[in-house]
């Protein structure tokens, strides 16, 4: 088996793997149409390579996904270069999510976080300070969950052992989750 088989059945075993999450990206899915048409805000983040998951997310809604539509404020917390770097230095690199959150988000915005492992410090905080503020949050972990799992208010885990194939994975989760949801947006 070449290593393109290889990742290719990897590929389609963790896909089967999300049979159970219907329901769960359901419940997401009505988390975000309620957020976007009741006049508040995604704000979206994710660690490392999560980081451009969060803002291909946070794009699909502030651009569109399939269908023509209206713009919904989307924000990705991992664009701000200068932002990010500023926090790292000046307080600690787990604050850079969880700052951002304190300063934009206000009750009934949704936090939407990505983190692979569910060990990613800076999520956790994330979570942590959108409970504070009276936000609700959505979490795609990968793996066991990490001991991300549990704090936000839905957690969306891809399970399996390997990285590539959770991200691959999460792509595909919230891709319907846009669909889902788009279908349900005014135009």
């Amino acid at each position: 088996m070449t290593l393109l088989e290889q990742a290719i059945e990897e590929c389609v075993a963790a896909t089967r793997a999300l049979k159970p999450l219907e329901e769960p990206l359901g419940r997401a899915a009505t988390m975000v149409t309620k957020c976007l048409t009741s006049g508040h805000k995604l704000l979206v983040c994710g660690n490392g390579g999560s980081a451009s998951d969060a803002t291909h997310l946070a794009t699909e809604f502030l651009c569109r996904y399939k269908e023509e539509r209206r713009p919904y404020p989307a924000i990705s917390l991992t664009a701000n270069g200068e932002y990010l770097t500023a926090v790292c230095n000046d307080y600690k690199s787990e604050e850079i999510f969880a700052r951002q959150v304190w300063g934009l988000g206000q009750k009934g915005d949704l936090l939407v976080a990505f983190t692979t492992s569910g060990k990613s410090r800076n999520v956790v905080r994330a979570i942590e300070e959108a409970a504070k503020k009276g936000m609700e949050s959505i979490s795609f972990l990968g793996r066991d969950g990490g001991f991300t799992k549990g704090l936000a208010t839905l957690d969306l885990i891809a399970p399996g052992p390997s990285t590539a194939r959770i991200q691959e994975s999460q792509k595909l989760l919230f891709h319907v989750l846009c669909e889902m949801v788009e279908r349900e947006l005014p135009k």
